[in-house]
């Protein structure tokens, strides 16, 4: 809490008491309650799955609790009533943005907020506001860009505006790190901090410790869906938060040195159009050898997507030579990938990685469904696919009901783990592995790490394609950097220092080291 606020601040400006949900046998809150004070950062902090996005739904009244109770500031919320919250001064920032890309900033930001009735949007009012609040809270960006042209980092400075402009007095803030780069985290933490400075409270959605530490006043945790404890961030340390949390502060499986086999992949001055995938590849080059790990680091949005795509079967290169297991290649499709042994975890498991509407057991043969295993003389055996299922639902520990569960029910950690499950089964001699860890726990993390490497160590060539720098150095067994899609040159980790890194991720110098 803000040590200059009044003693008349600690009066709740929220309080939730024994919120209980449930989702058919599942129970996602079990009687959970807490309050929030005026000028406090009160992280959220839980495994995928603990139950802190279902709380906060219930908060911002996108779903009803079957029990319990919201106050704000004193008077109960209407439940199931996302107006009623941000009528009281409710905003909430969500982790995939809700924003109309054909629009402009200062259309998305002012959609909504003026009556019906008004004969005329005053355009220039509305800009003056929005410049007051980007100049006051440090949210730089042009209320007259379209939201298509902007960055990550830019597209959540307009979220928070939104709220903002709203007038909210309490911002609900979920997994905000999940798609932002290090340079962006730390702007955001700053934003944070000015917001709070002026009496706003924040409940900061996180599974990242380090991120908590650094930036609430007190610590929540969630665990199974109940109230594991509840810390001050300056008496907790990091550990104390994991065995709340997980059990146990996960340990990373060791990384030693490896001998590396034949190249598997080459890649010699190639290009792309960029078309299905945004930023294209500029005369790129990489050589990936069975047996390893081969990091590529860089910023979001320059060329990492084209890769994956290119590698994946979905965009053909407009330019330079592939070779594959020593024969060059011409372009393959997708399906002609997966023959050709290349597996895909891809950037986005809600978008690309599965089809939300489908059952675990439909998303899970999705990739495989023509093989004989699951097609017998032209129909699918089904329970052939509901076994599959289940065998890959207990060899990775998958938090499921059943194979006929709906996928988009499941949290993004038990997600990701179907995703790694189907991408490694049978076991592919390439893994293109891009973003493998984004906005999971660190029980999630180690699991993934993990399982990449058990495909490492039984031969296979794993491209792991990662905006986190402490996952490349850690996991890596070489160490590659894109930008503005030209690719440098590789080298052993340990041989380039994380600012090293970093500079040439910002362009400095990739030239010479391409």
């Amino acid at each position: 809490m803000n040590p200059a606020l009044p003693p008349e601040a600690v009066v709740p400006v929220l309080r939730l008491q024994n919120i209980t949900k449930r989702f058919g046998a599942l129970v996602a809150n079990d009687s959970i309650s807490f309050d929030l004070a005026r000028g406090e950062i009160v992280a959220l902090l839980g495994e995928n799955g603990a139950g802190k996005t279902t709380l906060m739904n219930i908060l911002f009244g996108h779903y009803v609790a079957d029990d319990g109770t919201v106050e704000a500031f004193g008077k109960r919320l209407h439940p199931g009533d996302p107006g009623a919250a941000l009528k009281a001064g409710i905003g909430m920032v969500h982790q995939h943005f809700t924003l109309a890309e054909n629009l402009t900033v200062l259309e998305n930001i002012a959609l909504g907020t003026q009556s019906m009735w008004r004969p005329r949007f005053d355009r220039t009012e509305a800009r003056l506001r929005i410049g007051r609040l980007a100049s006051d809270f440090g949210l730089a960006v042009d209320p007259g860009a379209l939201v298509s042209a902007l960055s990550v980092g830019e597209r959540q400075r307009v979220e928070i505006l939104k709220a903002l402009y709203r007038e909210a007095r309490v911002l609900i803030l979920d997994e905000p790190t999940a798609v932002l780069t290090p340079a962006e985290t730390e702007a955001l933490f700053k934003t944070l901090k000015l917001l709070v400075g002026q009496g706003l409270s924040i409940i900061f959605i996180s599974h990242k410790l380090n991120e908590v530490m650094a930036v609430s006043d007190r610590v929540l945790v969630l665990r199974g869906g109940k109230l594991a404890g509840e810390r001050r961030t300056s008496e907790t340390t990091r550990s104390d938060l994991a065995a709340l949390m997980v059990g146990q502060e996960p340990s990373l499986p060791p990384i030693v040195d490896v001998p590396f086999g034949g190249r598997v992949l080459v890649l010699e001055e190639v290009s792309t159009a960029g078309k299905s995938s945004g930023a294209r590849l500029d005369r790129a080059s990489l050589t990936l050898k069975d047996g390893e790990i081969l990091g590529l680091a860089g910023v979001s949005g320059n060329g990492q997507a084209a890769l994956a795509a290119l590698l994946s079967g979905s965009e053909p290169p407009t330019a330079g030579t592939i070779t594959l297991a020593g024969e060059q290649r011409q372009p393959w499709s997708t399906l002609e990938a997966l023959d050709l042994g290349i597996g895909r975890i891809p950037e986005d498991r809600h978008a690309v990685g599965t089809i939300g509407d489908m059952t675990v057991a439909e998303n899970l043969i999705l990739e495989s469904y023509r093989s004989p295993r699951f097609c017998n003389r032209g129909f699918l055996d089904w329970d052939a696919a509901r076994a599959f299922a289940e065998e890959i639902i207990a060899e990775y520990d998958v938090k499921c009901p059943s194979p006929d569960t709906r996928i988009r029910l499941l949290s993004g950690g038990n997600m990701q783990k179907l995703i790694l499950g189907r991408a490694l089964d049978p076991a592919p001699r390439i893994i293109v592995a891009n973003q493998p860890t984004r906005g999971l726990d660190v029980g999630a993390v180690a699991y993934v790490h993990g399982r990449l490497i058990e495909a490492r160590d039984r031969g296979a060539a794993v491209l792991l394609i990662s905006e986190d720098l402490e996952e490349i150095m850690a996991l890596s067994d070489r160490i590659a950097v894109i930008s503005k899609g030209r690719i440098s040159s590789v080298t052993k980790r340990g041989q380039r220092s994380i600012q090293q890194l970093g500079e040439l991720m910002a362009g400095h110098g990739l030239e010479a080291a391409a």
